[in-house]
C-alpha cells in the first residue's frame, strides 16, 4: 500500500472511532431502546477484543414481553442478543438508546446457540434406565456464543483470577469508560472490604470463563476502592 493510501486508511480508521458515541456512563443493567421507543432489554454483557480489550458489541437480554416470552415457548429459545456498537447511539447510566428500530433487534442472529453434547456411555446408560422409568434423562448441552474467535465477553458476576495461579481474586461488578476507550473493571473482591478498580493495564489474555489479573502482592494492595461520582 502507497504512503497515501495508508494515510486515507489511517484517517478513515480515526473518523470512526470518533463518531462512536461516548460509552464514559456505559453500565451493566442499564435498560436498553431501540430506535422507536421499544424498550429492548438490558445490557448483559460486553464483547471485547481479546489482545486490547476494545469493546466491540453489547449484548442486550431481551425482556420477556419483547422476546415473546411471555406468550409461551421454549426454554431453549435465546433472549441475548449482539448489537454492534455503531448502532449504540448513545450511553447512559441507566439508559442506552439504539440507533436502530425493534423490527432490526428482532431480526438480529441470538448471540448463544445450544447442540446436544456428543454421547457417552453413561449417557446411553441413563438413557436405557430413563426408557424404562428408572430415571429421567436430560441430554446433556453444549452453549456456543456467536462472536469471532479474537472476541471476549465480559460479564457481571464472572471470576477474576490472578494470573494462571487459580487464586480468585473477586467478580467483575461493572465496566469503566473514558470515552469509547475500557480503562478497566470494577471488581468485587473476596479479600478487600469494598469494591476496587482494576484498571486494564493489569487485565492479560482471559477468556470467556474468567478474566485474569497479572498483579503482585504489593500491587494488591495498591489497589483504589471504587467511589463512583
Amino acid at each position: 500500500m502507497r504512503r497515501g493510501s495508508r494515510y486515507i486508511a489511517r484517517q478513515a480508521t480515526l473518523l470512526a472511532v470518533s463518531e462512536r458515541p461516548s460509552l464514559d456512563d456505559l453500565h451493566f443493567g442499564a435498560v436498553v431502546y431501540a430506535s422507536d421507543g421499544v424498550q429492548v432489554g438490558t445490557l448483559h454483557r460486553l464483547v471485547v477484543d481479546e489482545e486490547s480489550l476494545d469493546p466491540h458489541s453489547v449484548v442486550v437480554k431481551e425482556t420477556r414481553h419483547f422476546s415473546g416470552h411471555h406468550l409461551g415457548g421454549s426454554a431453549l429459545i435465546e433472549d441475548d442478543v449482539a448489537i454492534p456498537l455503531s448502532d449504540v447511539r448513545s450511553a447512559h447510566h441507566d439508559r442506552v438508546e439504539l440507533a436502530v428500530d425493534s423490527t432490526a433487534v428482532r431480526h438480529t442472529v441470538p448471540y448463544l446457540s445450544y447442540r446436544y453434547a456428543p454421547l457417552t456411555g453413561r449417557d446411553a446408560a441413563n438413557m436405557v434406565l430413563a426408557q424404562i422409568g428408572q430415571s429421567a434423562y436430560i441430554p446433556r448441552l453444549i452453549e456456543e456464543a456467536h462472536k469471532r474467535l479474537d472476541e471476549l465477553e465480559i460479564t457481571p458476576g464472572e471470576n477474576v483470577m490472578l494470573g494462571r495461579s487459580g487464586r480468585k481474586l473477586g467478580t467483575v461488578r461493572d465496566v469503566l469508560f473514558d470515552g469509547n476507550e475500557m480503562i478497566g473493571v470494577v471488581m468485587h473482591p473476596g479479600l478487600f472490604k469494598e469494591d476496587v478498580v482494576l484498571q486494564v493495564r493489569f487485565l492479560g489474555r482471559s477468556d470467556d470463563l474468567a478474566l485474569f489479573a497479572h498483579l503482585t502482592e504489593d500491587d494488591l494492595q495498591h489497589l483504589q476502592p471504587f467511589h463512583p461520582e
